[in-house]
């Protein structure tokens, strides 16, 4: 008969010691604490009133960017001493990079606030007329108050450029960046070079090209089109950037589990590499979108200047938002800048709302079905269910 064998550890003596380990302390990854927030918080008074007493008693020295910048080299350093107190070296460090960080972000979002703010502030007196949306400045003076004139014709022209920027350019780019990415042909490298060096031509070297070349070399008419023209310079290295980086993000096995499906490599690209791709890819057009419709130059050179409403952008000058403002800033007048800036401000909310609207229709997943489509798929089975024959 078997017995079971259990070993206990033997009984301390009196000569041995319990040692006992300290549980480790855990690291947050995010948030604050409140040890957290009252290190910032002494840390921060008590430079404020550092600074004030050196900067304002002690030193002869003047003026809120010094004593602000001053403030937050003593803020980093208390705060550096007040962690230490509970910290080891790395914990002091992680928590400096991170207030530098902080730091980064709240400067660049007060930065692009403060632009915001100051625009509408600027433009508000124009922007609470309803003339300024629906009328335009073609039968008016320089000296006509807000309550007369507008920026349509502006805003029609801005969109007719931007539209046919965006049909043009896009599918040359994302093609492009298929070939980059899918393809990897002989001419890649030259393709790619080209792409890179077109990224660094500047806007108003785009709108002399093609002034020189449609305008002066065809004699063709300044229009909108021109202009659509020059920002398609510009919009297409973009593109073209950007979506092959996203291609490129698609994994491996998508693509080998569709060839060994027995697909090509077009039907492949299709509905595998391209639907994956499709927020990504809507990315890519708003920053192509984004880093021309606000371009001034071009419209400068080849759309011409004008006042009138113009709905045909292939036939004589047309007038954009970017223009409109630009030509109406140059003004020794409060009623001009007022439009300008009003002008400026309808172009950030028409920036606003095609991100929001790209974002809507092209940041669903992959294999996403509309409600249209599913109510099509129902009918379909409906369909092949009534039609096979009773068993």
């Amino acid at each position: 008969m078997s017995t079971l064998l259990t070993s206990q550890p033997p009984a301390p003596t009196g000569d041995q010691r319990v040692v006992r380990r300290e549980a480790p302390r855990r690291v947050r990854l995010g948030g604050a604490d409140p040890e957290l927030v009252s290190h910032v918080a002494s840390a921060a008074f008590g430079a404020l009133a550092l600074v004030w007493l050196v900067y304002e008693r002690l030193v002869p020295m003047t003026g809120a960017i010094g004593f602000w910048l001053c403030w937050y080299v003593a803020f980093l350093v208390l705060f550096a001493a007040v962690s230490a107190t509970t910290l080891d070296r790395m914990g002091v460090t992680d928590r400096i990079v991170g207030a530098l960080v902080t730091t980064a972000g709240l400067v660049m979002v007060s930065c692009l606030a403060g632009i915001v703010v100051f625009t509408f502030a600027r433009g508000r007196q124009a922007l609470m007329h309803l003339n300024f949306y629906t009328q335009t400045t073609a039968y008016i003076g320089p000296e006509a108050p807000l309550d007369q004139g507008g920026i349509y014709a502006a805003i029609v022209g801005t969109l007719e450029q931007v539209a046919i920027s965006v049909v043009l350019s896009v599918p040359l780019g994302i093609a492009t960046a298929v070939y980059l990415s899918e393809v990897r042909g002989r001419l890649a490298r030259l393709v790619r070079t080209v792409v890179e060096a077109m990224s660094a031509v500047p806007t108003i070297v785009a709108g002399l090209f093609i002034y020189s070349m449609l305008i002066l070399k065809f004699g063709q008419e300044r229009s909108g089109f021109a202009a659509s023209l020059a920002l398609c310079i510009s919009m297409i290295p973009v593109v073209t950037t950007t979506a092959e980086v996203v291609l490129r993000l698609v994994p491996n096995g998508l693509r080998e589990a569709s060839l060994a499906l027995g697909t090509t490599q077009w039907q492949t690209v299709r509905r595998v590499v391209l639907p994956t791709a499709r927020p990504g890819l809507v990315t890519a057009v708003l920053l192509g979108v984004a880093r021309v419709i606000g371009e001034t130059s071009p419209g400068l050179l080849v759309a011409g200047s004008t006042n009138e409403l113009n709905y045909d952008p292939t036939h004589g000058p047309q007038l954009s938002l970017p223009l409109f403002a630009f030509t109406s800033m140059r003004q020794p007048l409060d009623t001009a800048i007022a439009r300008a800036f009003g002008a400026c401000v309808v172009l950030l909310v028409l920036v606003v709302v095609l991100f929001a609207l790209a974002r809507i229709l092209g940041g669903r997943e992959p294999g996403h079905i509309s409600r249209r489509r599913r109510r099509r798929l129902a009918a379909a089975r409906v369909t092949t269910t009534e039609s096979e024959p009773a068993r």
